[in-house]
């Protein structure tokens, strides 16, 4: 029952700081991680703790599900080149970056060891880049670029910790000798995640009691998680390739009296999931000090400093030269302001805040390994120094920047609204009696840009013929995303519009 108070204790205590954090504009993973950090100290605040590998799975996987499964596929290979450079360029250069720093500044650190804890510190966590950016409205590219970064780059990270670690243990690193492994972890895992999906979607699509649906998708986002880990495959690109399969096949199979309630659902569990991540790594403070012996706390601060001051430095270095010289024609583009491309470029190259995954990797080293103490005073450095010093001036410089929204998700779904109202119309078009002439006030009545008009409860009535309009509606905005002629955003948007009215209609109550 203690556990259950103290675990209580923590949510409503992260709740309340979210709260507070929108209450005065501040980003909300900056205050969590910092009064968290400050509960840690507080002497009889007791000391919370997961194993790694279960934090991982409980903070990652339905974060990194979620926001796959709202990725879209055509941004994504818009800005291939921009993602690749951040995703394996960024990522290699901070770990051999970092690798180098400690050798200099550690010259008794085995090479393994240095590389392990540079692929720790390398990715970023988006989550806290998009809480900050995504209320100011940055333009929409630049928000595609951030969260496809993170799709991709915990996958990279892991997988070379996951090598350096072995390598650290067994006192020898060799390119050629893990470079087979890497390979075989990166394909099997894009070959396994969409079959999982593709499986999972027949899976689903029958049940129609809504919690029972739900909860087997929690379970099987854990599962494919656990089951990639011990397969030796890349939990991040297997879960992100499974969510995508499904995010493509559901439009047309999931009713819209599961998905109202699955998305409301989901978008509060990984809210939740997010709030107790971000204060769990301010609360490992106190185990980290006592961790240290005190005769090493301010060398190994020291280090930890000028590891912070590294990833900071690549990242902006790398991304403003590639962006400047090497990329011409995949940079960020949205429409002109005051910042201009530079601008653009300066926001991505400072969005590089670490998150959980950093601390948690950090806390999956075994006891045995080389300067683990110092490992883990780093990570959490570099997880807090990044969210204060780079979380607390994004928004202001985005603002200072002046790069307004380009608004091209809006520009796509009223599109999307024209094709979709015209293909549901033709279903009945030659059809001149009262119940079509009301589903056709209501279907415009919705999906034109004259929306909001009041309308009578009279689209209740005649179901078929309203069903078959809105089918017809689904086919052709699955059709435009299959086309490429507008991104998977645009299409969460419009399908909501679809999904209420189908739910207006009598027979399709929430179970």
């Amino acid at each position: 029952m203690h556990e259950l108070e103290l675990w209580l204790g923590m949510i409503a205590t992260a709740v309340l700081l979210a709260a507070a954090a929108r209450k005065v504009g501040a980003p909300y993973p900056v205050f969590l991680a910092i009064g968290g950090a400050l509960l840690a100290l507080i002497p009889g605040v007791p000391s919370f703790s997961l194993p790694p590998d279960l934090a991982l799975a409980l903070f990652i996987a339905p974060v990194l599900l979620d926001a796959a499964f709202d990725a879209s596929p055509r941004d994504l290979r818009a800005n291939w080149a921009t993602l690749t450079s951040l995703v394996v360029v960024a990522v290699g250069l901070t770990t051999i970056a970092v690798a180098l720093v400690l050798r200099y500044l550690l010259p008794d650190i085995p090479l393994a060891a240095a590389i392990a804890l540079g692929a720790v510190v390398a990715p970023p966590d988006a989550a806290a880049a998009t809480a900050v950016l995504r209320p100011l409205q940055p333009p929409h590219r630049i928000l595609t670029i951030l969260e496809g970064e993170s799709l991709l780059n915990d996958a990279s990270s892991l997988l070379i910790f996951r090598l350096a670690v072995s390598a650290a243990l067994a006192g020898s690193f060799s390119i050629t000798a893990v470079a087979p492994a890497f390979l075989i972890s990166v394909l099997g895992s894009l070959l396994v995640g969409p079959l999982i999906g593709y499986c999972a979607i027949r899976v689903f699509a029958p049940i129609e009691h809504v919690p029972t649906s739900i909860i087997l998708q929690f379970v099987s986002t854990l599962a494919v998680w656990i089951f990639a880990e011990h397969a030796g495959l890349s939990g991040v690109l297997t879960m992100v390739s499974y969510a995508m399969t499904l995010a493509r096949s559901s439009p047309l199979v999931i009713p819209a009296r599961m998905r109202v309630p699955t998305y409301a659902v989901w978008e509060t569990v990984v809210f939740l999931v997010n709030i107790l991540a971000f204060i769990f790594i301010g609360l490992q403070l106190r185990p980290i000090l006592m961790s240290l012996p005190a005769e090493k706390l301010w060398p190994y601060l020291t280090i930890s400093l000028a590891v912070l001051a590294t990833v900071i430095l690549v990242r902006l270095a790398w991304h403003l030269t590639f962006d400047t010289l090497l990329a011409p024609g995949n940079a960020v583009r949205c429409r002109k302001g005051k910042g201009g491309r530079a601008g653009r470029a300066l926001i991505v190259a400072w969005s590089g805040m670490r998150g959980i995954l950093t601390l948690a990797a950090a806390m999956a080293l075994p006891p045995e390994f080389p300067y683990r103490e110092l490992m883990l005073l780093t990570a959490f450095a570099v997880v807090v120094g990044t969210l204060v010093l780079q979380g607390l001036t994004l928004g202001p410089l985005l603002c200072f920047l002046k790069l307004d929204d380009d608004d091209l998700v809006g520009q796509e779904a009223s599109k999307a609204r024209e094709k979709i109202l015209a293909a549901a119309l033709a279903t009945f078009a030659d059809d001149q009696t009262e119940p079509a002439g009301i589903l056709r006030q209501d279907l415009t009545r919705v999906l034109s840009p004259e929306r909001g008009r009041n309308s009578s409860d009279s689209n209740l009535l005649h179901t078929p013929l309203r069903r078959n309009a809105l089918g017809a509606a689904r086919r052709e905005l699955t059709a435009l995303r299959s086309a490429r002629l507008i991104g998977d955003d645009a299409l969460h948007i419009v399908e909501e519009d679809l999904d209420w009215m189908e739910m207006a209609d009598r027979g399709e109550q929430p179970a």
